[in-house]
């Protein structure tokens, strides 16, 4: 019967917080320009680097990344820059037109598509809630995974609060 019920739960709430409308990130546009702005930039161009720093905004079709502090990796095709990876740090807000995440760092892996936020990670989905140490982001899918993982500990929690959709006046709970 637990098992039952543990099953039931985890399917329900499987697609990420399941609301009435779907995640912004299924579908993302990641060949979208990646567009910044900070107060300052260092350009590194003989490590293949640029640090971004105070109030970064970086901005990817519908997704927009804030931190302190963003460290850009990028390798040379011909003239141009191809970004491969974004590692933000302090204060990180990613925000959807349906998610806001909040964590210490971030790390972008522009071409595998992937979103990791690590330390101390809070999920507001419309207004269901989850926190934990780590997040991972499928762009390409828009699929996620959770967990409480900290280096160094394989073991900890995550914790959230769902909200219920209200019924129609008039609808009847299905019988058990």
């Amino acid at each position: 019967m637990i098992r039952a019920l543990l099953i039931a739960l985890t399917l329900s709430a499987s697609p990420l917080l399941a609301q009435s409308r779907p995640s912004a990130l299924a579908g993302q546009d990641t060949g979208a320009p990646i567009d910044f702005d900070a107060d300052r930039i260092e350009i590194r161009d003989e490590i293949s680097q640029a640090v971004l720093i105070g109030n970064v905004v970086i901005r990817q079709g519908r997704l927009t990344l804030n931190a302190d502090r963003v460290t850009v990796l990028y390798t040379r095709q011909g003239e141009n820059p191809a970004m491969q990876r974004l590692d933000a740090r302090g204060n990180v807000r990613l925000v959807s037109p349906s998610e806001t995440v909040t964590a210490t760092s971030a790390i972008y892996d522009v071409p595998a598509r992937l979103i990791t936020m690590l330390g101390r990670v809070n999920l507001d989905r419309q207004g269901s809630k989850l926190s934990g140490q780590r997040l991972v982001l499928n762009l390409a899918s828009g699929a996620t995974s959770f967990d409480a993982r900290t280096p160094g500990a394989q073991t900890g929690r995550v914790s959230g609060t769902f909200i219920v959709p209200e019924r129609p006046a008039g609808e009847q709970t299905p019988p058990k």
